[in-house]
Order: structure tokens, then sequence, then C-alpha cells
């Protein structure tokens, strides 16, 4: 039986980031996932936002990593030549009544150490941007675009450099805990079992089944997983906003919101649908729900102008009636299996944290040797 140091199960943008730092702190890594191809799902169903950090809980893992991912994901991108703006974003409060939840949220932003969002009354809302309906909005000027897939590849690219191996269509169906490491089984067309000193858990909305079939990971300390749906829509037409426009938030999500591509073509997105099962098909007639949500902070939206885009599913690990959730990130001392790590409840803003939870997870690992 081979082994090897380490074990990444999930090639989605955190474990991207994970494998290339590990193999630059000198590890032996290989990466393996079910699919074809890096970053398939919800690294790729996004809406590819660099997020500030705004609106998570102060202290929490989401709101450490963002402001953290952020700053170095600009770094990165700058240094690499990976495409994407910093656009900026206005939070927007359509009537009187939804002031005091940009004075809150702005309260959030500043206690998480996002201290560039200024708050703007209509007209000056409007002299940003003319074709806004709003009662008052809050700028962030941090707030950016990237190209997701162009970082993706790049990860892998400098993780291969690092002498990072890939092994794709390989799923892992099963593990075992041991005193001397964790035996891995890899599905797929040459199956095998692969012996390793440490085993990372990122696979996304499957990481709660994975943990479940680790053999000594404790059942009592994996979170159910729940499916939130966002399906997204494009607009037929050029969108007059050179800006992200977000709604105050809703329960689930951030609202349906007005992103743009470095292209500049808008789409809209993502609302909020709870299912049971991982589906990315949009039903065309969801549209009649985006028209009114949208026309709240966009009178102007033609009809007519929608069209189905995409869908993607947050890993979420906290059941629909609960507001908010964080990143859970486990290692040997909160599990108590050497070797372990779990990173559950992945959801947005991961693509923004990516690069700090790597930090983060590369310290656990360091830590556990």
């Amino acid at each position: 039986m081979e082994s090897i140091d380490c074990i990444v199960a999930g090639a989605g943008v955190v474990g991207l980031a994970i494998a290339r730092r590990l193999g630059r702190a000198g590890r032996e890594v290989v990466v393996i996932d079910a699919a074809p191809d890096i970053g398939t799902s919800t690294s790729s169903r996004n809406s590819e936002v660099i997020h500030a950090g705004i609106y998570y809980a102060a202290g929490s893992l989401m709101a450490r990593h963002c402001v953290a991912g952020r700053q170095t994901l600009y770094a990165y991108c700058g240094d690499h030549g990976i495409p994407h703006r910093r656009c900026g974003k206005l939070i927007v409060a359509t009537t009187d009544g939804e002031r005091a939840a940009l004075a809150s949220i702005k309260a959030r932003a500043e206690a998480n150490g996002v201290d560039d969002l200024a708050f703007l009354d209509a007209p000056q809302a409007r002299a940003l941007e003319p074709a806004l309906h709003c009662a008052a909005a809050l700028l962030s000027p941090s707030t950016g675009i990237v190209d997701s897939h162009a970082f993706m590849l790049s990860l892998r690219g400098e993780a291969e450099d690092a002498g990072v191996s890939f092994a794709f269509n390989a799923p892992l169906t099963g593990a075992e805990a041991r005193s001397d490491g964790i035996l891995v089984d890899v599905g797929g067309d040459a199956p095998m079992t692969l012996g390793c000193r440490l085993l990372i858990n990122a696979a996304g909305l499957h990481a709660p089944a994975v943990a479940r079939s680790i053999d000594g990971m404790p059942l009592a300390r994996i979170p159910t997983a729940y499916f939130a749906k966002g399906n997204y829509f494009s607009c037929t037409r050029r969108a007059p906003f050179t800006r992200l426009i977000y709604p105050v938030p809703e329960p689930g999500g951030l609202g349906v919101h007005l992103t743009l591509d470095l292209g500049g073509q808008a789409k809209f997105g993502p609302d909020v649908e709870w299912v049971d099962a991982i589906d990315y098909t949009v039903d065309p007639a969801r549209a009649a729900r985006f028209y009114p949500a949208i026309r709240r902070y966009w009178p102007d939206l033609p009809d007519g102008a929608l069209t189905p885009a995409f869908a993607g599913v947050r890993p979420k690990i906290v059941p629909p009636a609960v507001a908010s959730q964080d990143f859970m990130i486990q290692g040997p001392d909160d599990h108590g299996v050497a070797g372990l790590i779990n990173l559950f409840g992945i959801e947005s803003p991961g693509l923004t944290s990516s690069l700090a939870i790597a930090d983060h997870v590369a310290g656990i690992a360091a830590a556990a040797r």
C-alpha cells in the first residue's frame, strides 16, 4: 500500500488554496476529487464577488477570514495578473423603514475592521448610479469582482509547481483512522487505498458525508448538511450600473442583488430556495419573483429582460430557521482524530476567504505534526 504525507479531498477553490499552501511549505500533497476538473460546483457557481467582510458576526471565522482573505486576494490577483476589478458596492435601503438596517450593517462592518463604508443619502447615491432608486445607501469601496476560474487555475498551477499531484474522477469512498495515520479508500476507474499522515476534508457540499465515511470520526461532531439553492438570472439588456447593487439582507442570503462580470454584463441573484438534494436547474418561472425584487432598486428593469443563467448551492450546516452560520474548521483538538482536519459550511465568503482559510488550516496542520 502506498503512503503519502497529505491528502486533500476536494479541488474547489478552498481545497486548491490549501494544497498550494501546504505544497509550498514542503509537504507532499495529493488532491483527490470525484469531479473531472477543479472547482466544478460551489466554486464556479457564485457571484464571483470579492467581499469586504461586512455582514458577519464580529470575531467569527467568516469575519476574520473574509477581511484577511480579501486583502490577500487583491494582492494575489495583482501579483499574478488575475482579472479582477475593485468596482465597489452599494447596499441600498429602498424605503425609509430600512435605514435602520443600514446603520446596523455599518456598525457590524466596523466591528469586523471594515472602516471604509460611507453612508449616502438618496441624491448622493443617485449621483453615483443615476438609475438607482433608494432612500439611502452604504458605499463599500473595497468590494470587487474576480475571474474565479482564472484564480483557481493559478492556484492549481502554483500547487503543481510545488509538487502537488491531482487525481480527478477519484472520490473518497471511505477512510479509517488508525494510530499510525489514516487509510483512505479512493474510488474511480483505478480504485486504491492510500495511507496518509494528514487528511483534509475540503469536500464542500459533501464534507459532512465524507466525514461520516471516516471510521473513527465521532458522529456527534459532524454537522447536518442543509442545501440552500440560489438561482441566478442574467439580463438581456445592458444594465446602467457600474457598481454592484445589494438590497438589505434577507434570511439565508443577501437578497436578489445585481452583480457585474468583468465585461460589464449584469446578473441577478441568488434567491434562496431550500432543497433536499443538489440540483442546478433554474426554473424560468422563478423570474416572476425576481422582477419585483429588482424593481425595488431598479424601477426601469424592462419586461422580459431576465433569462435563466445558472444555480449554485450553499453548503449550509444550519437549518432554514437559523439566520446565519459560521465556517466550521475542525482539527484534532476538536474531534480527537489525529491527522484529520474537517472544513464544514464553507459557503460565501469562501472564495474571498480562501487564502486566509488555507493559512488557518496550515497552522492547524503544523501544530498537529
